[in-house]
């Protein structure tokens, strides 16, 4: 097993790491350029906004699958062939004349980094002793975050120096660098034991744990907070290169930093539950979220940037509160159970920019706010009954299968 703090724990460790970066990174370079792609290819907000939705919900559609392959087939070899085809889908991309092509090889993006997420928690539970395994999944998720700011910073800046294509080259260049240092660092499984590739039965966990209420409160939470967290920022690079801002791609890529808050939120999350309940945390990151969005409706960038930052807060103190509630209920099947937070998590997150158009169209930033108070609504009544189940004491997973 691999112990803390040795030379074998840092760089397992950072190979998962770059594996990490190497994935959000692709998944959201898009985002700060998305008014760059509808001027490019003469494209609706909503339809340039599918090149980052489309591949969320790819990842979502996929994670079905990775999971019991992995099983039977192995960790690394599968994080590797689903890092090498996803950095070959990022090449293709980058040489895009028509969208329909673009958008096709975002999909392909999806569907292949969605093979390292969910394994690489799978790899460290096996190689890692249980004393080194909280720092790694620390270090590990911190690769996450640290990941999505990197792409969409990097793309904001490229894009406004030498246009989107030669962004996309340089991101094609880093993801080949990363997919040759993580076969480099990340050792042979030593602890893998392969299984029969039994998917009715992963089928029937799925199922289980979609019959479970108290799953379902928290599957909801996930989904339709990542649902509001993807599509507000879509609609918030419009709304920041348009008048009165006119922001080019590169400040815009710089305003994701604000995601360096929910880093911080994640962390205090575990630490607020002690005290608090978690139906209680979650419903403080809506609350927190709520006023970050009422803050942005005033029309000056620097009350744009502190609603920003208080959504990235009250997001990731919500969603870390949610994942941690699935984790500690699921009687069974824990692995199957969080790969179903996650599935519905990248759904919902998928379908954002899709639920929010109407009120983009409708009333611009306003009717975004609108909408997002709507979903707000609804996950404040789940978190009420999620506050219930704690009350009475049924916290304990008793109805799985129910």
């Amino acid at each position: 097993m691999i112990e803390a703090s040795t030379k074998e724990f840092w760089r397992n460790t950072l190979a998962l790491s770059i594996g990490s970066l190497f994935v959000f990174a692709n998944v959201y370079f898009t985002q700060p350029i998305l008014p760059v792609l509808s001027d490019e290819f003469g494209v609706s907000p909503l339809t340039a906004s599918m090149s980052l939705s489309l591949v969320i919900l790819a990842i979502g559609v996929s994670l079905i699958f990775y999971g019991p392959a992995s099983d039977s087939l192995g960790r690394r070899g599968v994080m590797i062939v689903a890092m090498g085809l996803g950095a070959l889908a990022t090449i293709l991309a980058s040489f895009s004349t028509t969208f329909s092509f673009f958008l096709a090889m975002r999909v392909l993006q999806g569907v292949f980094l969605a093979g390292l997420p969910s394994l690489a928690l799978a790899y460290i539970g096996e190689e890692y002793s249980q004393h080194a395994l909280p720092l790694a999944v620390g270090v590990f998720i911190g690769g996450n975050t640290i990941g999505g700011m990197f792409g969409r910073v990097l793309s904001g800046v490229l894009t406004d120096f030498q246009g989107w294509h030669f962004a996309f080259m340089i991101m094609s260049a880093i993801s080949v660098l990363c997919f040759v240092l993580f076969i480099f660092l990340l050792r042979p499984s030593q602890n893998f034991e392969p299984k029969p590739f039994r998917w009715k039965q992963a089928m029937l966990d799925y199922k289980g744990h979609i019959q479970n209420k108290e799953m379902r409160y928290a599957y909801l939470i996930g989904g339709l907070h990542f649902l509001v967290f993807v599509g507000h920022f879509n609609y918030m690079t419009y709304r920041l290169t348009d008048e009165p801002f006119s922001l080019p791609s590169s400040l815009v890529g710089i305003l994701f930093l604000t995601y360096i808050a929910g880093t911080i939120s994640s962390q205090l999350s575990g630490h607020a539950a002690k005290t608090y309940s978690q139906s209680g945390c979650i419903k403080i990151g809506i609350g927190i979220m709520m006023t970050g969005f009422l803050i942005t409706l005033i029309p000056s960038a620097w009350t744009i940037i502190i609603g920003l930052l208080c959504n990235c807060f009250g997001f990731f103190f919500a969603h870390s509160t949610a994942s941690s509630w699935v984790s500690g209920r699921a009687t069974y099947s824990k692995a199957s159970a969080s790969g179903l937070y996650l599935i519905a998590y990248y759904i919902g997150g998928g379908i954002g920019p899709v639920y929010l158009d109407p009120f983009w169209s409708w009333m611009n930033w306003g009717g975004v706010v609108l909408g997002v108070f709507l979903v707000f609504v609804v996950t404040g009544i789940v978190a009420m009954k999620m506050g219930r189940l704690e009350k009475r004491g049924d916290g304990s997973g008793a109805s799985l299968g129910s």
